[in-house]
């Protein structure tokens, strides 16, 4: 399983690099800049930069899933001249073609919210009409493919209703926090990269092979890999991104991350083979929550703020985490690391989650993420003091 997910992240990287090149050509021969925004909307001084990058990441996954559906999803032709070269394939085929309908259905799903965010790149859309089209998006893939979380609610709701609406809020909120999280090169992707690659860790690591959940998380990651190439900040020179992921990608992003965590199993009573094992504790739920800690925490904080100052959630502004931390004296390129690393930190007691045997060890793992986000905080604050010469108050 570890080979295939080497192979898948090479191929997908090995498409997303000359797709990026391409794109950087084709974004300044026609001019696909970023666009002022909608009224009222913040933001920083416009550079003559392509944010067209979410096509590579997009055609980075959804082209060898295609290629790997056509090939192995269906009797015959190319799958019988595959497992004739290849026998061991065989044993996993049944598997994989369990897996066809949720396949295309992520597809589907990913192609609309790609062409959603292509259009707000070029035309920025008012917020309800886009959050409609990712609600429905979002509905009609979990009834579709019955992807839902917390399904153990059903009985104190009487039905599926709130597992369904717990799931379509969460695939929507995750999908938006990336985007939000795209306002500084290297940062949403980054930090999507990192927590892609923690996420197939624990796959990997699983009892249960999640077969389908890894083979999506590797394009990811090599998707990711070949675009960060030209947008992530260097710490050895001052060269700024050359491609920006816009909505068209930090969109995908966002939904395929959701949808994988809706979709990966963390606790279950059972082994494969039926005898009884202490796999996860209830605290393994949390397991996406905190490996997503830090959009998250963004996402509810910049809501929090806008609401309070009267001002739509959606309209954007210069009021991130992201930066919050440049206002108080760091470097862009020092809160994207500081962030990339703070996502490495609540990730790393994350992904144990589904492999501790006691409550004991999950709670204190929910602890550290409440503290590691309680210091960014407080350095968010702090450092604010130390800039501006005033004392804690």
């Amino acid at each position: 399983m570890l080979w295939a997910c080497l192979s898948l992240m090479v191929a997908a990287a090995t498409l997303s690099i000359p797709l990026c090149a391409i794109l950087i050509r084709i974004g300044h021969r026609l001019g696909t800049f970023d666009s002022p925004g909608v009224a009222g909307q913040v933001k920083v001084a416009s550079r003559r930069v392509p944010n067209t990058g979410g096509v590579a990441v997009f055609w980075s996954m959804a082209f060898p899933m295609v290629v790997g559906l056509a090939a192995l999803g269906f009797e015959g032709g190319l799958s019988s001249w595959l497992i004739e070269r290849f026998p061991g394939l065989g044993v996993h085929l049944p598997g994989i073609r369990e897996r066809v309908p949720e396949a295309i259905a992520l597809v589907l799903a990913m192609l609309v919210i790609h062409v959603l965010g292509l259009i707000d790149d070029r035309r920025p859309m008012r917020a309800l009409p886009k959050l409609f089209i990712m609600a429905s998006v979002a509905t009609g893939l979990c009834v579709f493919t019955q992807t839902r979380v917390l399904t153990s609610l059903d009985g104190l709701a009487e039905g599926p209703w709130l597992s369904y609406t717990i799931t379509i809020l969460w695939i929507i909120a995750i999908t938006n926090a990336m985007n939000f999280l795209d306002n500084m090169d290297g940062l949403s992707a980054g930090v999507s990269l990192i927590a892609s690659l923690f996420f197939l860790v624990g796959t990997l690591a699983s009892p249960q092979p999640q077969w389908f959940i890894a083979a999506v998380l590797a394009l990811l990651i090599g998707g990711l890999c070949g675009f960060l190439v030209f947008n992530a900040p260097r710490p050895w020179s001052d060269r700024k991104a050359s491609l920006f992921l816009g909505d068209g990608g930090s969109l995908v992003v966002g939904l395929v991350l959701a949808f994988l965590t809706a979709r990966t199993t963390y606790f279950t009573e059972t082994t494969p083979s039926g005898d009884v094992a202490a796999l996860g504790t209830s605290y393994s739920v949390f397991t996406p929550i905190i490996v997503l800690a830090v959009p998250l925490y963004d996402f509810t904080t910049v809501v929090l703020l806008r609401l309070s100052q009267g001002k739509s959630p959606f309209v954007g502004d210069l009021q991130h985490i992201s930066h919050r931390l440049v206002e108080r004296g760091f470097t862009r390129r020092g809160a994207v690391y500081l962030l990339w690393a703070f996502t490495a930190a609540t990730a790393c007691g994350a992904v144990t989650l589904p492999l501790q045997h006691s409550d004991f060890a999950g709670r204190a793992i929910v602890i550290q993420t409440l503290v590691i986000l309680g210091v960014l905080g407080a350095l968010e604050r702090g450092s604010r003091h130390a800039r501006t010469g005033e004392g804690p108050r």
